[in-house]
């Protein structure tokens, strides 16, 4: 896959494109970066899309500001419209993973001029993750607490050659993933994902709702063995969305892209041709 760099808010990010047609944005979550994506990149081009999967910020090849400030969801989702604008893209589709899931969520929510379609793979939407309602996702989210803690979080992660993000991580591009955490300040940049955008108390407690209902047409994926959500999540968001949802069940972990990769691209590839025959 080739790559480019693009600048947008200040920063260098690296991007994959590939193909020519209706344009399609990647985004990856925790701790991955674009790579995630690539048996589904040449598979759309293939099927004649234009694909744009971009490292985000801190994360692969991209820039990597220091501090839990420069990660909140404004400057994500301003680092993705910024990169679309800078490659002379109106109107396109998304498509998320994880963290970049959310961030698919949210742009369905307050875009709907800017984006046609959009697919959430590993992530329900963010206002019925949150607050968590039941013990068996408390457990499952236990991570997010520990991530609270800087400097500890981190040491507990690379403790004895990685052991504990092995165990906990199983199941992603452990080996890739890890290298590229090791680099210095890449672990942190990731984990300041969480540090701005998630605390204790939004987790377990009620804030004041503020995504819009999503009106463009939705895929949700759920990986029915992923070690991080269950389902219940799942299940309520299409009581967020106005506009046509699909629901599809994936017998996998949490990184469907690459554990099912023919299943996910399939699925792609169905939802974004069903645009082209309505």
């Amino acid at each position: 896959m080739g790559s480019s760099t693009v600048t947008a808010n200040g920063l260098d990010f690296r991007v994959i494109e590939e193909g020519r047609g209706e344009p399609v944005v990647l985004l990856h979550g925790f701790p991955d970066t674009a790579d995630v994506w690539r048996n589904q990149v040449p598979a759309l081009a293939d099927a004649g899309f234009r694909v744009i999967a971009p490292d985000q910020r801190g994360c692969g090849q991209s820039d990597r500001p220091d501090g839990p400030e420069n990660y909140g969801y404004e400057a994500l989702l301003s680092d993705v419209v910024g990169i679309v604008d800078a490659l002379g893209i109106e109107r396109f589709s998304v498509i998320g993973h994880d963290w970049g899931a959310v961030l698919a969520w949210a742009m369905a929510s307050f875009m709907p001029d800017r984006v046609d379609r959009m697919a959430a793979l590993s992530a329900p939407h963010p206002e019925e993750l949150f607050p968590i309602a039941s013990v068996e996702q408390a457990r499952m989210s236990y991570y997010i607490l520990q991530f609270q803690h800087p400097g500890v979080a981190e040491q507990w992660l690379r403790a004895d050659n990685w052991k504990n993000f092995r165990e906990a991580w199983a199941g992603g591009d452990t080996d890739a993933q890890i290298a590229d955490l090791s680099e210095p300040g890449k672990l942190e940049s990731r984990i300041d994902w969480y540090r701005a955008n998630i605390t204790a108390e939004t987790m377990f407690t009620p804030q004041p709702e503020v995504m819009l209902p999503v009106s463009i047409p939705v895929l949700l994926v759920h990986g029915e063995r992923d070690q991080f959500l269950s389902e219940e999540s799942f299940l309520r968001s299409e009581a967020r969305c106005t506009g046509p949802f699909r629901y599809e069940r994936l017998d996998t972990g949490h990184w469907m892209p690459t554990e099912q990769p023919h299943d996910v691209t399939q699925l792609f590839q169905e939802f974004l041709g069903s645009a082209r025959r309505a």
